[in-house]
């Protein structure tokens, strides 16, 4: 008897062993991406120069730093040599980037064990991403890929993770869903509403990778052998396009809106932005593009057109698509939600405007707008750095309700008659906004030899004057100690905060619901129920940034009065 249970446990066994290699074999063979063939290398000598101090050549390609701390990328060629040149000019930032990037994930992901199965889970989701993404965009990756770290080699082969980190917007977007990943917003004025009757876009990137993921923003100009040239705002080891204009007066810029957890990969959508801003001239060759190309994300794309002289939205979604323009009007506002009718009343759309900051935002930047009877640029970048809330009520530094976050990746202002875009440098969007004329960046690009300037230092626009203020030293203050309460709250139960500290913390955003927020959460992790309660209360007083935010905690003080 027992050498019969032996042998069904040991058949048991063995098939199950069986299943367990099949599934490794089928995984192994499922994630697996072919790595793009170049026929014919024409970069195998290409080496780096050192010209002067942030400034390296590439044969044509060049990149160097400019006075403001941006970095200026020129890159050229057929897709294989601009990654090449990509890769060899930005190396070091890329480590840097990657740095930065992977230790975010960290911190959104502290547990190992999890994260390493978030690994092949993301490695078996994508793994029909490249099915989607032009052979063009590849072989361009594949270019930036030679030059990356070996140090993130256990996580995947070099190819295969620049490939991935260009879905990582949409996977993020998607699957973590706090609301809103990012909070961005975006609009533009032309005709009247324009001080010159030019068309004028303005936009904020309101995401946030960490301090780091910031330091290095690139202002990257592509002169491709296929398409019209560009210019977007980008950071390295990226092609994708967030924010950019062509030489045909295209801008394209990206808006994330409600997404439900998609269940196959599809056209990450700062290539689908890209492929826009490379390949068409006006706004009935943008819509055809992304007409062409399935995405698995919800987005909304601001394109603004020179040759229109107007700007409209393309929403699109997994499902389907919309053009979204505002008629007899001569402005138009971008949040995080969908305005036009194929998918206003949508029950997703619909929960996002209750829900989100996005509706908030929305009317915040239609009173601003509304303020002044024509725009223009300067205007424009006051608007982006706008922190206040309806009616300029103080809603506390940081709120995601307000335009100007403190968070922001960068912000952008476009003027494409006159081929003119205004990039703001660190920190966030406070720093003073650079302008270049592509038109003259592209003429010169070929032939610079030596760091001489690029943009047009006479139509720089002033850094914010909030960075000279009390308030600036109390949004540093409250930075640091809310990285440290947050840290001693979850990880550190020994450490206290003391009553001075916790008061300078209270001073330095006091209407921030989120501070009282984060004082609660203190003191439930202390077993203090009374100071708990009282710090719930008050930020429910504030204006809380979102119904989600609202909801939590009014269940955390439920818990503690019950």
């Amino acid at each position: 008897m027992f050498q019969k249970i032996k042998k069904i446990v040991l058949k048991t066994l063995l098939v199950f062993l069986i299943l367990i290699a099949v599934l490794s074999i089928y995984v192994y063979f499922a994630i697996r991406i072919e790595v793009p063939t170049i026929a014919n290398d024409t970069t195998i000598n290409w080496k780096r120069e050192t010209i002067s101090p942030h400034f390296y050549k590439v044969n044509h390609n060049w990149i160097k730093q400019n006075k403001a701390g941006l970095w200026e990328l020129y890159v050229e060629g057929n897709p294989y040599e601009r990654g090449i040149a990509n890769g060899m000019l930005t190396k070091e930032l890329h480590a840097f980037q990657e740095d930065a990037f992977i230790r975010q994930i960290k911190i959104l992901v502290p547990n190992d064990a999890y994260l390493n199965f978030l690994k092949y889970f993301v490695a078996y989701f994508n793994r029909h991403l490249p099915d989607h993404i032009i052979p063009e965009y590849k072989e361009e990756i594949l270019g930036i890929s030679k030059f990356a770290s070996d140090k993130y080699d256990f996580i995947a082969p070099k190819y295969h993770r620049i490939l991935n980190y260009h879905g990582a917007h949409d996977i993020g977007h998607a699957v973590q869903d706090k609301n809103m990943v990012v909070g961005c917003t975006s609009f533009s004025v032309w005709d009247k509403k324009s001080e010159d009757g030019k068309l004028l876009v303005g936009r904020n990137f309101d995401f946030y990778g960490g301090d780091d993921f910031a330091k290095n923003k690139i202002v990257q100009f592509t002169n491709p052998t296929t398409g019209y040239k560009f210019a977007t705002v980008t950071w390295s080891g990226f092609i994708g396009a967030c924010s950019g204009m062509n030489v045909k007066g295209l801008t394209v810029t990206i808006n994330a809106a409600k997404s439900s957890i998609p269940t196959d990969v599809a056209t990450p959508i700062a290539l689908l932005a890209r492929e826009i801003l490379q390949y068409a001239k006006n706004i009935d060759e943008a819509v055809a593009i992304a007409k062409k190309r399935k995405v698995f994300v919800s987005e909304s794309i601001l394109i603004g057109s020179a040759e229109d002289n107007k700007t409209v939205s393309i929403e699109k979604a997994p499902e389907k698509m919309d053009v979204y323009e505002v008629p007899n009007s001569n402005q138009i506002i971008c949040p995080n939600h969908y305005q036009g009718t194929d998918f206003k009343n949508d029950l997703p759309n619909l929960t996002n405007i209750i829900e989100s900051s996005s509706l908030y935002r929305n009317v915040r930047l239609k009173q601003l707008l509304g303020n002044t009877e024509a725009i223009n640029y300067t205007q424009a970048a006051s608007i982006l750095r706008n922190q206040k809330g309806l009616n300029d009520e103080n809603i506390g530094l940081t709120n995601e309700k307000s335009l100007n976050q403190l968070i922001a990746h960068h912000a952008v202002i476009f003027k494409p008659q006159d081929k003119l875009m205004w990039v703001s440098s660190n920190p966030f969007q406070c720093g003073e906004f650079v302008c270049y004329n592509l038109d003259s960046v592209f003429a010169k690009a070929k032939h610079i030899k030596r760091d001489i300037a690029i943009n047009e230092p006479q139509l720089t626009i002033s850094e914010d004057p909030f960075l000279k203020t009390q308030g600036y030293k109390n949004f540093i203050f409250f930075k640091q100690l809310k990285n440290y309460i947050q840290f001693i709250t979850k990880k550190s139960p020994r450490n206290t905060l003391s009553p001075q500290l916790e008061n300078a913390f209270i001073q330095s955003n006091h209407e921030s619901y989120f501070m009282y927020q984060l004082l609660g959460d203190y003191y439930v992790s202390r077993s203090n129920k009374e100071k708990a309660i009282e710090y719930y209360k008050l930020a429910l007083t504030k204006v809380i940034a979102t119904l989600k935010e609202e909801k939590q905690i009014k269940e955390n003080l439920k818990k503690l009065t019950n």
